[in-house]
C-alpha cells in the first residue's frame, strides 16, 4: 500500500484528493494538513510514502516543506500539486526536493498515476510544462555561466582591453594567446552574453559592472 499524506490549505482540494485516494486499492490516506507547520511532525509520526504538497500555504509554504522533508530519513517522495505554472516555481520545487510537479486541474487519473510514479522512485512533470522548463533551465545555466565569467580574470582582462581599443593582436600579446584564440574567445563571450558585436559586448560588460 502506498501511504499518502495530503498537504493543502484548501478544504475542497483535500476533500477531492481524499475521495480519490480512498478509491484506489493500492493506496491509503494516512493524514492531512492545512498548513506547512504540521507536516514535519505528521511525516515523522505517520511515515507516508508520498506527500502531495501545495506551494502556496500559510506559515510555511510548499518550498519550505519540501526542504524539511529532504532532511527526514527516510525521506518521503513529494508531489507538488499547484495552480502556479511559472518556471521559477517548478525549478524551485525541484531544487527543494520535489519528485513531481502537476497542476491541480490535471485529470484525476494523471494525479493518481503521478502518486504511483513518485512512490516508485521516479520523476514526473506536467507535459505542457516540459518545454517551458527546459527553456528556463537553459537560461538559468547561461546566467550561472555569466556569473562565473565575472570571476574569470583572463576574460575580464580581455574585455578591459577591448574597452580600451586594443586590437586582436595586442590582446593576444597581453594575454599570451594567439590571435585565433582571442577571436574565438571574443565570439564565445558575444554568444554567452547574448549580444551582436564587440561594441555591444563592451557595453554589456560595463552595464554589469565588470569593467
Amino acid at each position: 500500500m502506498i501511504r499518502v499524506l495530503v498537504v493543502d490549505d484548501h478544504p475542497i482540494v483535500r476533500e477531492g484528493l481524499r475521495s480519490l485516494i480512498r478509491q484506489q486499492s493500492d493506496m491509503t490516506l494516512v493524514g492531512e494538513a492545512d498548513d506547512g507547520t504540521k507536516v514535519v511532525s505528521l511525516a515523522t509520526t505517520l511515515k507516508p510514502d508520498v506527500i502531495t504538497i501545495d506551494l502556496r500555504m500559510p506559515s510555511i509554504d510548499g518550498i519550505g516543506v519540501l526542504r524539511q522533508m529532504r532532511e527526514l530519513s527516510p525521506s518521503p517522495a513529494c508531489l507538488v500539486l499547484s495552480n502556479y505554472n511559472e518556471p521559477d516555481y517548478v525549478i524551485a520545487a525541484i531544487e527543494a526536493g520535489a519528485r513531481g510537479f502537476l497542476l491541480k486541474h490535471s485529470a484525476y487519473t494523471t494525479i493518481i498515476d503521478a502518486i504511483r510514479t513518485v512512490a516508485n522512485g521516479e520523476y514526473i512533470i506536467s507535459p505542457h510544462l516540459v518545454g517551458v522548463l527546459f527553456t528556463n533551465v537553459a537560461e538559468l545555466q547561461r546566467e550561472r555561466l555569466r556569473q562565473a565569467l565575472a570571476d574569470d580574470e583572463s576574460a575580464l582582462r580581455l574585455l578591459r582591453a577591448l574597452a580600451n581599443g586594443a586590437t586582436t593582436a595586442e590582446i593576444g600579446l597581453m594575454l599570451h594567446m594567439s590571435e585565433v584564440t582571442v577571436k574565438r574567445r571574443i565570439q564565445e563571450l558575444i554568444k554567452l552574453l547574448g549580444v551582436r558585436n564587440r561594441t555591444q559586448l563592451v557595453a554589456e560588460a560595463v552595464r554589469r559592472g565588470w569593467i
